[in-house]
């Protein structure tokens, strides 16, 4: 019985070394050890990105959805109304995209037969 213990791990230890893949070996990867690997160098800053996008506000009354887009930024956002109506047969709109350019604001409207189940702006540079 002290022997089967004694023997069980080495048996698994020599399993483990004959079988083990030869490319899983870090040297086999041409991967350095954590003593030889050199000192990675601090990433550069990135540049934030330039501020896009205007702000939307949507509102929905009854079977009607109107969003105004107010564009703070110099540059255009081409805005559109979605629309998706809670009913299944009632056919869900996408509006046609409109050009927010710099300090404007734009008015999409949009409507269902029914009720509106769900209705956002997406945003698209021209």
């Amino acid at each position: 019985m002290r022997l089967s213990r004694s023997v069980a791990p080495v048996t698994v230890a020599v399993f483990v070394v004959l079988f083990l893949p030869y490319h899983a070996l870090p040297h086999a990867r041409g991967e350095a050890s954590p003593a030889q690997a050199p000192r990675a160098r601090a990433p550069k800053p990135a540049t934030p990105p330039e501020p896009f996008g205007a702000e939307c506000r949507v509102t929905v009354r009854g079977s009607r959805v109107v969003a105004y887009c107010h564009n703070p930024y110099a540059e255009v956002d081409r805005v559109r109304l979605h629309i998706e109506c809670a009913r299944w047969w009632d056919l869900d709109t996408d509006g046609a995209p409109a050009d927010a350019g710099p300090a404007m604001t734009v008015r999409l409207t949009g409507r269902c037969w029914k009720e509106v189940g769900a209705a956002w702006v997406s945003h698209r540079r021209p």
